[in-house]
């Protein structure tokens, strides 16, 4: 079920719990150390590339109305919110 409207803080929150709970140990390995992943903070489903806009552009594709969270594989600091990948698709 699509959400009307999530806070920013919300979209990060839910995405963080994915990757806290299911998505951390399958990606971080070595070879995925500083890569982009983008999680669409309803499903959980996520994609991982060198700058993070392929995943966006892919998972956008899937569900336009995704709430994407970027954030930089093996660091705590997210580097994007859903609006800025939604700049990038239109």
């Amino acid at each position: 079920m699509q959400a009307i409207f999530w806070t920013v803080e919300e979209v990060a929150r839910r995405a963080k719990q994915f990757y806290e709970q299911d998505i951390r140990p399958q990606v971080e390995c070595p070879e995925n150390i500083g890569k982009m992943i983008v999680i669409d903070a309803e499903t959980g489903e996520y994609g991982i590339d060198t700058t993070g806009v392929e995943s966006a552009l892919t998972l956008k594709e899937k569900n336009p109305k995704a709430r994407l969270f970027t954030m930089r594989i093996g660091y705590d600091v997210a580097v994007s919110f859903g609006g800025a990948s939604e700049r990038i698709v239109q």
